[in-house]
């Protein structure tokens, strides 16, 4: 009987261990991480020994001062001073190798940084990877549960149910994820930071992997995080950080080269450009506008509008209308063409 007994729970025992195993749960030094490999949400749930490195002294949710990480003789960060205010939207953005992901794992505290010092006036963190990875046998509702439980005990499990709406994924919550498409893992990653209502959330390309509406429904969802949470979120999609920040980070080659308002970089940081529209035939004034040696370039748009580029605002603004009456333009309209921030992006860093 006590042989068949064991052979009964052997198996639930090895299932047991396995998932132990499997399902990595750090409590190491209060914090908690949810996930596989690196791939883990990233959890600050206590207080305890992290308040050493989180102050209130400061007015800025995160500020940093001369913040750097090396790796050899590589450096992917470089005396990096940022500011983030609280409840802003900060997008980080810059090219592949820039040192984003590098940023924002020191920032969370799943990297060290080589020298420099760090300030977050909160401990209540959660940090979401560009490809987030969880246990397959577990459901979307449970995954969702499981943060919720891990970083705020407290929190409405509700909330469970409401996230997993926002993002994107009821119909499949009761699923296992084990057969996830990366873009589903991605809406089931953002449902999960979220969950325990955490005043910093920090995210690793969080639309990378969407199609079109799935980059709608979780840009609105950061978009509705202004002023409720303060987030600091990296993307290459430079649209997607125009249309929901506030704030705007340029790193390039590990150096923040511009920090500040989104529409500061849109208004100061862009080559004036306008596109005027002509009565035909336009080519004779193109040919006599480029002849001004402040006019760096004019681009014919289609047979009756021109996009002239100039070498400064004021010049422009006092001589435009001059050389066009000097080229015998016949203007229909005249309007400076609004720059977007991948125009502004490609001159800064380049």
């Amino acid at each position: 009987m006590d042989d068949l007994n064991l052979a009964a729970i052997l198996p639930l025992l090895i299932l047991a261990l396995a998932f132990v195993a499997y399902c990595w749960v750090d409590m190491y030094r209060n914090d908690v991480k949810v996930g596989l490999g690196d791939h883990r949400l990233f959890l600050h749930t206590h207080r305890g020994d992290h308040l050493s490195r989180l102050r209130t002294r400061s007015e800025m949710m995160i500020r940093t001062q001369g913040l750097s990480k090396t790796y050899g003789a590589t450096a992917a960060l470089d005396s990096v001073d940022l500011n983030v205010e609280p409840g802003s939207v900060y997008g980080l953005v810059g090219p592949n190798g820039a040192g984003k992901t590098t940023l924002l794992g020191v920032l969370s505290g799943l990297r060290t940084a080589t020298a420099g010092s760090m300030e977050i006036a909160t401990d209540s963190i959660a940090v979401l990877p560009d490809t987030p990875l969880f246990d397959p046998w577990l459901t979307a509702r449970e995954v969702v549960d499981l943060a919720r439980v891990l970083g705020n005990r407290s929190g409405d499990e509700s909330r469970v149910g409401e996230l997993l709406e926002l993002s994107g994924i009821a119909d499949a919550a009761d699923r296992a994820v084990g057969g996830f498409s990366r873009g589903m893992l991605q809406r089931l990653g953002l449902a999960a930071t979220l969950v325990g209502d955490p005043d910093l959330v920090l995210l690793d390309e969080p639309c990378s992997a969407l199609d079109p509406l799935g980059r709608r429904e979780v840009l609105d969802l950061i978009a509705r995080l202004r002023g409720e949470a303060t987030v600091v979120f990296s993307s290459h999609i430079l649209a997607d950080v125009q249309e929901v920040c506030d704030t705007v980070g340029i790193l390039r080659q590990g150096k923040l080269v511009f920090e500040g308002p989104l529409q500061q970089l849109l208004v100061g940081g862009a080559v004036p450009r306008y596109l005027v529209r002509l009565r035909v035939p336009i080519e004779p004034v193109a040919s006599a506008l480029i002849r001004n040696d402040w006019i760096q370039a004019v681009d014919v748009i289609d047979p009756e509008q021109l996009r002239i580029t100039a070498s400064s605002l004021d010049t422009a603004e006092q001589h435009l209308v001059e050389a066009l009456a000097a080229a015998g333009a016949r203007v229909v309209s005249l309007a400076p063409e609004a720059p977007s921030l991948e125009d502004v992006f490609l001159e800064v860093v380049s």
